[in-house]
């Protein structure tokens, strides 16, 4: 089984590039595919970029180039549940994108016209593995499963907020993983996607981003090792 691993912060790339045995780097489409072992597992990891666009793009190539049989999508969202704080992980049972709208041909807002699912789920052997993993590497933080919103906007207010946990009762709201989902989707792939919670999607104050960051990427270093390696 070869995994793709498309993450978000450079750091958590750079680290487990570093943790690869003879990684050979190939440039596609601006992005740098490391592809090597990491725990004895052959891997490609990737940064994809920001946006839904740059997240489709990075799993076709994944796909096709490189001939992944997975995909794990690690990155960092807003909250949308108060429940969920800065720091949590979240783990997708499944992704929307809450800014696809074509209900004036009848589909439901989040639904992708000529597409026969309205959301797309997750693995449910690669989410069941990774909280396992989580809760062994990463005991002090706590573990979510549950619906991931995507769309090409910054979340940041409360009014927009409200609106996104009405119409669609998300977990957490962030701009890639809908579309590494539809991508894995449509070539046959199982996906994870995994997010870290950095704010609570609203104008609100929260820890420093730098603390916060370092903290993400060690939690998501450990995690993507540990499901590596359990895999």
């Amino acid at each position: 089984m070869v995994l793709g691993i498309i993450g978000a912060m450079a750091q958590e790339v750079e680290q487990l590039k570093k943790e690869m045995k003879q990684p050979r780097v190939d440039t596609v489409a601006g992005m740098s595919f490391y592809k090597g072992e990491i725990e004895g597992r052959e891997t490609v990891v990737v940064r994809s970029g920001i946006g839904k666009v740059n997240a489709g793009i990075c799993v076709q190539i994944l796909a096709d180039r490189y001939g992944v049989d997975g995909i794990v999508n690690t990155g960092i969202a807003g909250s949308l549940r108060s429940e969920i704080n800065i720091g949590d992980l979240v783990l997708s049972a499944d992704a929307v994108q809450h800014d696809m709208d074509a209900t004036g041909f009848s589909y439901p807002l989040g639904q992708i016209p000529q597409m026969d699912v309205f959301s797309f789920e997750a693995d449910r052997r690669l989410r069941e593995t990774a909280r396992r993993c989580c809760e062994t590497v990463n005991p002090e933080i706590r573990v979510y499963e549950g619906r991931i919103l995507t769309g090409d906007q910054f979340i940041a207010d409360k009014e927009k907020k409200d609106w996104l946990i009405r119409n669609f009762g998300g977990f957490c709201a962030e701009m890639e993983g809908a579309a590494v989902a539809q991508a894995a989707y449509l070539n046959g792939l199982p996906f994870l996607i995994v997010r870290a919670i950095s704010d609570k999607a609203d104008d609100s104050a929260g820890m420093d981003y730098a603390e916060f960051e370092r903290l993400a990427v060690l939690h998501s270093v450990n995690l993507t090792r540990a499901l590596i390696a359990a895999l």
